[in-house]
C-alpha cells in the first residue's frame, strides 16, 4: 500500500506540474500577428479620481520573414517634449529575443540577446553611472515582450502558466527571473466578449497584478488595469 500511494504521488505531481513556458516550448500561433499599430490612454487613480498620465503607442512590425519588431513610444502629459521609446525585436515564430532597447529621461539601456548570453550596457542619467551587461542567460522571453506574447497562445478560461524572462534592472532584478498567468477568465467588456489574463512577475517580487483584456478574435488588448503594490493604473485604448 505504501508503494502504491508513492507511486500515485509521483504520477499526480507529473500530471499537474507546469513544464516553464519559453521560446522553444511556446504554443505562440504565428497566423495571429498582425502589423498594426494602437494607441492608449495612460491613467492613475489618485484619491479616487482619475488622472491622466500620458498616452502610449504601441506597433508591431513584420521587419522580414523572421523577426518582429514591437516598439513602444510615450507621451507624458507633463512633459510633452521628453523622448521615451522602447523598442524590442524578437523572431515572430517564437518570441525569442534578439535586442531591446529603451530611451527615456531616466536612463538608455541595450540588450542584445545570444543563445546563451546577453550583453549590453544601462546608464543612469541621473548618476550617469554605466552598468556594462554581460550574463548567461538561455530559454527565455525579454521582460518588455512577453505581454504581447500572451496574445498569440490558446487562451482559455483558468488556464495557468509559468514563464522564463529576462530583466535588468539595477534597481529591482537582473537576470532570469519568472513571470505568472495566474488566470484566465471570460469576462464582458462593454458589450462584447473578451479574455480577462491576470498576471504578475518577479520583477517586484509578485506585489504588481496587471490584467489583460484581450479580444479573442483580433488578439488585440482592449484595455490593461494594474495594481502595483497599492497603486492603481489604467491603460484604455483608443484605437
Amino acid at each position: 500500500m505504501k508503494t502504491f500511494l508513492i507511486l500515485l504521488l509521483i504520477s499526480s505531481t507529473s500530471v499537474f506540474s507546469q513544464k516553464l513556458m519559453n521560446p522553444n516550448n511556446s504554443t505562440i500561433d504565428a497566423k495571429l500577428i498582425k502589423e498594426e499599430t494602437s494607441d492608449a490612454v495612460w491613467y492613475a487613480e489618485i484619491a479616487g479620481q482619475k488622472i491622466k498620465i500620458g498616452t502610449i503607442t504601441t506597433e508591431l512590425k513584420k521587419l522580414n520573414k523572421t523577426d518582429l519588431l514591437i516598439r513602444t513610444s510615450v507621451r507624458l502629459e507633463k512633459a510633452p517634449d521628453a523622448k521615451w521609446t522602447d523598442s524590442t525585436i524578437v523572431k515572430t515564430v517564437n518570441f525569442e529575443p534578439v535586442y531591446h532597447s529603451s530611451f527615456n529621461m531616466m536612463r538608455d539601456m541595450v540588450l542584445k540577446s545570444g543563445k546563451t548570453k546577453v550583453t549590453g550596457y544601462f546608464l543612469d542619467k541621473k548618476s550617469q553611472k554605466k552598468d556594462n551587461i554581460e550574463m548567461e542567460a538561455a530559454d527565455y522571453f525579454d521582460s518588455s515582450s512577453y505581454p504581447v506574447m500572451l496574445r498569440f497562445i490558446p487562451l482559455k478560461e483558468n488556464y495557468k502558466a509559468e514563464i522564463s524572462i529576462f530583466d535588468y534592472n539595477p534597481n529591482a532584478k537582473k537576470g532570469l527571473i519568472k513571470a505568472y498567468v495566474l488566470d484566465v477568465k471570460k469576462v464582458d467588456y462593454i458589450g462584447k466578449k473578451a479574455w480577462a489574463v491576470k498576471t504578475t512577475d518577479d520583477i517586484a517580487d509578485k506585489t504588481s497584478i496587471v490584467t489583460y483584456y484581450i479580444d479573442p478574435e483580433t488578439r488585440k488588448v482592449l484595455k490593461q488595469d494594474m495594481d502595483l503594490n497599492g497603486r492603481k493604473m489604467t491603460l484604455e485604448m483608443t484605437k
